[in-house]
């Protein structure tokens, strides 16, 4: 072989391994990675339930679902997520169930150049901004229901509880400026790490506080672990919880000190008290009823909520994709990228969505409400 064509071989070689791109395809690709295992996975397991419901196709073009489990560690979704890019060739990802994942996630999409939709509330910086977009409901409008139903209640001082990692400062970095400017004050803060199996040093020093309320900014099952040290050592304030732990699990684990807790939740957790006109309604009480018919009644959850409404969103934009690309091809990925920037007022379970290129998570004060457990059941809060 030629020293010219051992060179054009070698440049070929390179561009392959540095533009994993495929043919054009006749199935739309997404890689999903979730915590179907470990800590989180009361998130990832109704996430991944909640696939059964969604479509097979859009726009007559097959869907592919590619589901693989990270167990919320950031390395092996970092590690998924590149396989979705080198392997599979995927046209659209999917995860993860919590923020250090998602984040993770993000960061090869970004790199990559493939749309993701993260299933956790995570921070967006301008190296992640591009190809991802949110679909839980951002701290800040989710926040601002409980700090209002806090100022409503005469809550003065504030004690906060929650994980030691990106979702823990997150709530603490939002509870910190909305209720300062409301008049209420911060009089501790404590952390744990989410397989902690014990904060009983937190929850006593807590309540040695003394606060008006107290805010566990946790998710899953390990909200549970917080809500029943606080109410077994006697605490008597008001609790909050965040969309986090917005699900039956919830109640199952806490037991009888889930009473009374208020719940912050999407709309998908009681679509049978909208009002007719909401356009949330309908979708949830879709979901809603197919995944409690599977699984039991009261077995719904805000995170399955999130996994179902990606592929609301898809409904919508896919299909002025295919208007101008096919899948399989990087004209494809940047047609979906350009399609949610687009398409306004998509209608789901959990809020309507309108992402904008400053907006990534899409969604307004119809996106979240705020719940209480009377009897082992949710219901609206007063």
């Amino acid at each position: 072989m030629s020293k010219l064509h051992l060179a054009i071989a070698a440049v070929a070689a390179s561009l392959a391994i540095a533009v994993p791109a495929k043919a054009q395809s006749s199935d739309i690709t997404i890689g999903i990675s979730i915590s179907t295992t470990g800590p989180a996975a009361a998130l990832g397991v109704p996430e991944r339930n909640a696939l059964e419901f969604v479509p097979k196709e859009i726009g007559g073009v097959p869907l592919k679902l590619i589901v693989l489990d990270d167990g919320g560690d950031p390395s092996i979704a970092t590690t998924n997520a590149r396989r979705f890019v080198s392997e599979s060739k995927a046209d659209i990802m999917v995860g993860s169930s919590i923020v250090p994942s998602s984040v993770a996630m993000s960061a090869v999409a970004n790199e990559a150049g493939v749309p993701h939709f993260s299933l956790s509330p995570m921070p967006f910086t301008p190296a992640r901004v591009k190809w991802s977009v949110d679909m839980p409901q951002p701290v800040e409008i989710v926040g601002k229901v409980m700090y209002d139903h806090m100022k409503a209640h005469g809550v003065k001082t504030i004690g906060y509880v929650g994980y030691s990692d990106s979702y823990g400062d997150l709530w603490f970095n939002d509870l910190k400026a909305q209720t300062s400017a409301m008049g209420m004050s911060i009089v501790d803060d404590e952390r744990f790490a989410r397989p902690d199996t014990s904060i009983t040093g937190q929850a006593l020093k807590l309540i040695a506080a003394n606060p008006d309320a107290i805010l566990i900014g946790a998710a899953g099952t390990g909200a549970g672990m917080p809500q029943s040290e606080l109410r077994d050592r006697g605490y008597k304030g008001l609790i909050y919880q965040t969309h986090g732990a917005a699900s039956s699990d919830f109640i199952r684990i806490a037991g009888k000190s889930a009473e009374g807790v208020l719940m912050a939740a999407g709309p998908v957790m009681y679509p049978e008290g909208q009002p007719d006109t909401a356009q949330t309604k309908k979708p949830g009480l879709e979901l809603n009823t197919a995944y409690e018919a599977k699984y039991g009644a009261n077995s719904r959850s805000q995170f399955a909520g999130h996994a179902y409404d990606v592929f609301e969103v898809l409904k919508r934009v896919v299909p002025v994709a295919l208007k101008t690309a096919k899948p399989g091809t990087p004209e494809f990925r940047d047609a979906i990228r350009q399609a949610l920037m687009s398409e306004k007022e998509i209608a789901a379970t959990q809020g309507v969505y309108n992402y904008t290129e400053k907006d990534r998570n899409g969604v307004d004060d119809r996106s979240r409400i705020l719940l209480t457990v009377k009897d082992g059941k949710y219901v609206p809060a007063k």
